[in-house]
C-alpha cells in the first residue's frame, strides 16, 4: 500500500488584488480517508480545492496530489482526480445517459457505451437514464453530477458543498455512497456547512478568513477548542438568555427548543455565571456535552476578517 498521503499541501497561499483568499494553509489527507473541509461563506474552501486540483496557481506554497507536484503536474492531477463543483453544471436539455457519454468522450473512456453503463448501474441511475438532467431533483442531480465524477476512476474525490440544497434524506444516502467508495480505496476531501456531513468525516480541517485554524478527529477538535457547556432548562430561559449574554465567562448563548446552551472556556467563571442566573430564574442548570456547532461558532467568532 501506498504510505505516501493522498493530499499533503504546506504554506499555500493565494491573493486576489489586495485580499489573501488563502493564507499560509498547510493540509494531509491520508490515502483512503474522507477529510472534512469546513468553514463560514467567503473562507477559502474552494479556492484551496481549486488549488490543489491543479486549477489555479498558488502564490506561494507547495505541495503533491497523489503524488504529483500541484505547481508542474496540474494535468496529471486532473486525470486522478474528481471533482464536483457547488453547482449543477450539465447540459439540462440532454438526458443523464448523454451528459455521461458527453464525460467519457471528454476523458476519452473506451468503450464509452460500457463505461456509461456501469456508471449508471452503479449509481442507481439506470432506470432514469433517459430523463432530461433539467427535470431531476436535487437528490438526483447531486448523483449525477457523482457519476460523472467517478467514471473515470478517480483516485481522488474532491466535493464542493455537494449536498448544499438537497433534502435530508437525499444527504444520507449521498453519504452512505461516499463511504462505500472510501471503503473500496477512494479518497475524499468534501467541504460541508452541516455538522452531522462534519460527523461522518474520519478527520476534519476548519479554515475560517483563509487561515486553517482546526484539524484533528472531531473528538480532537471538540477537546482541543477547551469549552466548557451548560444547558439551562425551564419557562424562564428567555430572561435566563438575556442576563447571560454579557456575563462574565459566557461566549456563547443559544436556545435550543426549550433549553438554552451557554458556553465558554473559562469553566469556573461561565460555572459561577449561570449558576447565578438560573438561581435568579429559577431554572434548571445542568453539565452538557460541547458540540461541533458550538466550536464552529467559537472559532468563526475568535477569527480575523480579511476582507481588509
Amino acid at each position: 500500500m501506498n504510505a505516501e498521503p493522498a493530499i499533503e499541501v504546506r504554506g499555500l497561499t493565494k491573493r486576489f488584488g489586495p485580499r489573501t483568499v488563502v493564507d499560509d494553509v498547510s493540509l494531509t489527507v491520508r490515502r483512503g480517508e474522507i477529510a472534512g473541509f469546513l468553514g463560514p461563506n467567503g473562507s477559502g474552501k474552494t479556492t484551496t480545492i481549486r488549488l490543489m486540483c491543479g486549477l489555479l496557481t498558488p502564490d506561494a506554497g507547495q505541495g503533491r496530489v497523489l503524488g504529483h507536484d500541484i505547481r508542474r503536474d496540474g494535468r496529471a492531477i486532473k486525470r486522478e482526480v474528481g471533482y464536483m463543483t457547488q453547482r449543477f453544471s450539465f447540459y439540462e436539455d440532454l438526458t443523464i445517459e448523454e451528459n455521461l457519454n458527453f464525460v467519457a468522450g471528454l476523458y476519452a473512456l473506451t468503450p464509452t457505451r460500457r463505461h456509461v453503463a456501469d456508471t449508471l448501474a452503479d449509481l442507481g441511475l439506470t432506470s432514469r437514464r433517459q430523463q432530461l438532467a433539467g427535470s431531476l431533483s436535487g437528490g438526483w442531480k447531486q448523483r449525477l453530477a457523482l457519476a460523472a465524477c467517478i467514471m473515470h476512476k478517480p483516485k481522488l474525490l474532491m466535493l464542493d458543498e455537494p449536498t448544499a440544497g438537497v433534502d435530508p434524506k437525499a444527504r444520507r444516502e449521498f453519504w452512505d455512497e461516499i463511504h462505500r467508495l472510501a471503503a473500496d480505496g477512494l479518497t475524499v476531501l468534501v467541504s460541508t456547512h452541516y455538522m452531522d456531513e462534519a460527523e461522518r468525516c474520519h478527520r476534519i480541517n476548519y479554515i475560517s478568513y483563509g487561515r486553517l485554524v482546526a484539524s484533528g478527529t472531531v473528538e480532537e477538535v471538540v477537546r482541543d477548542a477547551g469549552l466548557t457547556t451548560f444547558v439551562l432548562d425551564g419557562d424562564a430561559t428567555p430572561e435566563a438568555a438575556r442576563r447571560l449574554k454579557d456575563a462574565d465567562g459566557v461566549e456563547q448563548v443559544a436556545p435550543f427548543g426549550a433549553t438554552l446552551h451557554v458556553v465558554g472556556r473559562d469553566a469556573a467563571r461561565l460555572r459561577a455565571s449561570v449558576q447565578r442566573v438560573a438561581a435568579e430564574t429559577g431554572t434548571t442548570m445542568n453539565d452538557a456535552e460541547t458540540s461541533l456547532e458550538d466550536v464552529f461558532i467559537q472559532l468563526m467568532c475568535d477569527a480575523k476578517d480579511n476582507m481588509g
